[in-house]
Order: structure tokens, then C-alpha cells, then sequence
């Protein structure tokens, strides 16, 4: 999940050993190709005979709630999300309060649902900003959905570097090959299938890693002293089931109030104003099916993080009894330890193939987010009564330039260190709050106009970024689901303001 796990243990992947390329069985990478290529085939298979950009984009808006509810879960599951949330629980003081999140990410899918819905199903919009012309006008929607593809485009080829090199790691491929492999083979299945064939891949990839999961999980209890009740008294004795913390320190990501509030406001701008997610629910084939998959989506997103926590406290009562050939540096690389070290072969063909689908899930939802919001907030307009077909026909291009776009830089992933991309990723992440914010003021506001609207975007960008510099140079800790927090905050309230001021020039102009 690209805000779920925050953007702090992303660096930690780097840490992960070398794995000799011999390490990997023939068996493993065989299961790995067929998974990419059943990808790309499922890919060409349900694009056939697109007419259109809604058919492109959107699926012609006939998509089935449960496949979208899958793609929903899917495309914020992030590699990071599945390596990096068992070593929450791995860790010596580890813990499951990471399920406090979860519960803030329902109630922000039940208030996305009764406030932001109906606004997207009034009409038939192709994107989230499309909500802001009508309100506010043209420049509020082009400033929120340029925000959108440049944090995108940034975010995600970090993230693909990020997975690539976890890959590059775990089946001996060079970083670069890892990153185009990964890379090509989203762009390729869609480019030509379009938003059908994100949806339906995603469906495939949450079961292949979720299945994955599973069947690590089983193999752990099956030798584990005493299987699942040595596992409960492990989890017992070692504190390590612990979920609610109702401290106050607004440092720690973990406690009840930044998991109810942070990730309340964070869930609200994910799910509520991000392209990303909101085109997904366009794609239903009712306000009440996109209903249906987003709140529900967020108990299968509670039940996963659950299973990855699991696993993290299965492995630390392994690794207690027996110790790996290689020191885990990092509680991020328990997990990688366990699916190279241990896993039979086959299984960890099957892991490995859960981290692609992970990483592509992610990718391919990003790109066909990207193509929509250009083609219809910033080109589109601009045309003069286009055809369907050249309108087709420039999102399957622009989809194919916003994946060239990620996957430079993921090339130059390298030249970071990882303390920098991860505050490269916590920038990519900042937009969030602030849109949400402008998007407040015009659900909840009736006075706010295009001019104050403008002014909120400022000023919440400027308070936004002085809080993050301010706590990179450790003035103050601030747990990051806060910053969705303090932008969509400061952004209303300044927009809101704003508007006094407004209404009174126009007043006396």
C-alpha cells in the first residue's frame, strides 16, 4: 500500500543481502515467468475491441463491485506493504498497532461514501478534479490534477525502483533489468487493455499474493514447537499482540489517534479525491456497486494487515528457534530471509511472484490513473470536437509516456540514498491532504470561490512543506499520517478565509 506502510521504512529494503542467483531454483523463476506472462495475456485478452476512451479508462463503467473492490485493495498494496508491515510485528519490541490504521481507513471510506460519492456519480466524469470545474472552475481542476501526475509520476518510479531492487536482489537480475522487466511488462498489458485489464489483473495479483501469504503462514506453524498455540504463547509472552495505544505523542505513526484521525484524513484524500482510487469506483456500474467496494474494501484491507502481522510474529518465533544462515540487519528483511532461506522450491517461486504482483498492481494502476487525468483535465479540452478513436488512441499513448516516465526514474533510483527517497516519497505524498482540502471547500462550503479556493491551495502547500522541512530538520517529530492531517486542515481554513476577503473586494468592485 503506497501510504500504508508511510514512507519510512521504504530505505530499509536497501538493506536486504545479496542472494546468489544459484540460491533461486529453475522451478522458482519458471513460476515466476508464467505468472508475468498470464499477465500480459489476461491483459490482451480483455482489451479486445475498445471503442472509446470511457471504454478505455473506465471500463465502459460495467465493471462488477467485487472486481473493483479487489483492484481497490490491490493497487494500494505496494511491495513495501508486503515485506516491510511483518517486520512491524518481527521486530524485538514489535507489536500489531498498525491495525489502528485500518480502523481509521474505514471511517474514511464511509465518509467518502456519503460525501464524496454522490458528487462523482452526478454526471458522467471521466476523473476526481472534474468536481472541482464544476465548483470552482478550470485553473482549481488543472493545478489539482497537475499536483496528481507530477506526485505520481515521482512516487510511483521510486516505488518501482524500490521494488525492482528487492527483485533484483531475490532472483540475481541486475537492478536495471529488474526495473524494465517489471517496468515493460505493466506497460505492455495496459497499454492495450486498458482499465479492464488493470482491474482484472489486480483481482489476480491480490490472490496471488494473498494466497502466497497464506501458505507461508501454514508452512511457519508447520515448524513452529507446538504450531499455532506455540504461536499464541510466543505472540503472549513477548508483547507482540498488543494493538491499541491510546498515548498522545503526535512523534508515533502508531497510536490510536493518528490511526483514527490521520489515517481517517488520509483514507478521505486516497480514496476520496485521488485519481487513483476514484477512478476505479467510476468504473462501477452504480454509485451503490462503488459504495459497496470501497467500505468493504476496508475490512479486507484490516484483514490483511492482520495476516502480514501474523507473519511477522511467526517469524520472529522462527528465527528464535532456528537462527538464519545470514544476520537480518533490518526487521524490514525477515521476511525476505524467510521466502529465499526457507520456503521449499516452488513456494518461493510463488512469493517471488507475490512481490511482482504487488509491485505491478501498483504500477499499472498508477499509469492508467496518470493517461485519464491527462486526457481529460488537460488535453481534451483543449481539442476541438475530437473523435472517439483519437481520443483513444492519445490515452494509450500517454499511458505508454507515463511508464517510460516511471521507469526513468527508477533508473535513477540509485543515485539516491535511502534516507533521501524517503523523503522524496513523503513529498510525493503531500498533495493529498492539500486537495482534500480544496475538495472540502467545495462539498462543505457554499461562499468559497475559484479565487479563495487558490489561495487555500498556497497557503496549505506552504504550510504543508514548512512542517516537513521543519521535521526533516528535526525542529519536531511528526508521525506521518498527520500530514494529511495539517494540509487538508490548513487548506480549508485558509481557503475559508480567504473567501471573506474575496467576497468583500467583490463587494465593492
Amino acid at each position: 500500500m503506497q501510504h500504508l506502510c508511510g514512507t519510512t521504512a521504504i530505505g530499509h529494503f536497501l538493506s536486504v543481502p545479496f542472494i546468489p542467483p544459484a540460491a533461486i531454483a529453475a522451478v522458482d523463476m519458471a513460476v515466476v515467468a508464467i505468472y508475468l506472462l498470464v499477465t500480459i495475456a489476461v491483459g490482451l485478452w480483455v482489451g479486445r475491441g475498445q471503442k472509446d476512451l470511457s471504454d478505455y479508462l473506465l471500463g465502459d463503467r460495467n465493471l462488477p463491485w467485487w472486481a473493483v473492490l479487489g483492484s481497490v485493495v490491490a493497487t494500494e498494496t505496494s511491495t513495501a506493504t508486503v515485506l516491510s508491515v511483518p517486520g512491524l510485528a518481527f521486530a524485538v519490541d514489535g507489536d500489531m498497532r498498525y491495525l489502528q490504521l485500518a480502523l481509521g481507513y474505514i471511517v474514511g471510506r464511509i465518509l467518502v461514501s456519503m460525501l464524496l460519492l454522490p458528487q462523482y456519480f452526478r454526471g458522467r466524469l471521466f476523473t476526481s478534479y472534474e468536481v472541482l470545474n464544476r465548483r470552482f472552475g478550470g485553473p482549481t481542476k488543472v493545478i489539482a490534477s497537475v499536483m496528481f501526475l507530477l506526485a505520481r509520476t515521482a512516487g510511483d518510479g521510486l516505488r518501482l525502483y524500490l521494488a525492482a531492487f528487492v527483485l533484483s536482489k531475490f532472483a540475481g537480475m541486475s537492478l536495471p533489468s529488474a526495473v524494465l522487466v517489471t517496468g515493460a511488462a505493466t506497460i505492455v498489458y495496459t497499454v492495450f487493455g486498458g482499465m479492464r485489464s488493470v482491474v482484472w489483473n489486480d483481482c489476480i495479483q491480490l490472490v496471488v499474493y494473498l494466497v502466497g501469504a497464506a501458505v507461508t503462514l501454514q508452512i511457519i506453524l508447520g515448524r513452529l514447537p507446538g504450531g499455532l498455540d506455540g504461536l499464541l504463547e510466543f505472540g503472549r509472552s513477548t508483547g507482540r499482540f498488543r494493538v491499541f495505544d491510546f498515548s498522545t505523542t503526535l512523534a508515533d505513526p502508531y497510536t490510536f489517534w493518528a490511526g483514527v484521525i490521520g489515517g481517517g484524513f488520509l483514507t478521505l484524500g486516497t480514496h476520496g479525491t485521488d485519481q487513483l482510487t476514484v477512478q476505479r469506483l467510476l468504473s462501477s456500474r452504480s454509485e451503490r456497486d462503488a459504495s459497496r467496494a470501497l467500505v468493504l474494501s476496508g475490512f479486507v484491507v484490516l484483514a490483511q494487515f492482520a495476516l502480514f502481522l501474523v507473519i511477522g510474529v511467526a517469524l520472529a518465533a522462527y528465527f528464535e528457534e532456528f537462527p538464519p544462515q545470514r544476520p537480518i540487519e533490518r526487521n524490514d528483511g525477515a521476511f525476505a530471509t524467510f521466502i529465499v532461506e526457507a520456503l521449499p522450491v516452488g513456494f518461493c517461486g510463488l512469493m517471488l511472484a507475490a512481490v511482482f504482483a504487488a509491485a505491478m498492481s501498483t504500477l499499472s494502476s498508477s499509469l492508467n490513473a496518470s493517461a485519464g487525468a491527462a486526457v481529460s483535465d488537460l488535453i481534451e479540452p483543449q481539442l476541438r470536437e475530437p473523435s472517439a478513436k483519437r481520443l483513444l488512441t492519445i490515452g494509450r499513448v500517454l499511458t505508454i509516456f507515463f511508464g517510460i516516465a516511471q521507469i526513468g526514474v527508477g533508473l535513477l533510483g540509485p543515485r539516491f540514498g535511502g534516507s533521501v527517497v524517503d523523503n522524496v516519497l513523503g513529498i510525493a505524498a503531500l498533495p493529498t491532504g492539500i486537495i482534500l482540502g480544496v475538495f472540502g471547500l467545495g462539498v462543505l462550503t457554499t461562499r468559497v470561490t475559484q479565487p479563495a479556493a487558490l489561495v487555500g491551495f498556497l497557503g496549505g502547500l506552504a504550510v504543508v512543506a514548512t512542517v516537513k522541512i521543519l521535521s526533516v530538520m528535526e525542529y519536531f517529530a511528526l508521525g506521518w499520517p498527520w500530514y494529511a492531517v495539517v494540509g487538508a486542515v490548513s487548506t480549508f481554513a485558509i481557503g475559508y478565509a480567504a473567501s471573506f476577503i474575496v467576497s468583500s473586494h467583490e463587494r465593492q468592485a
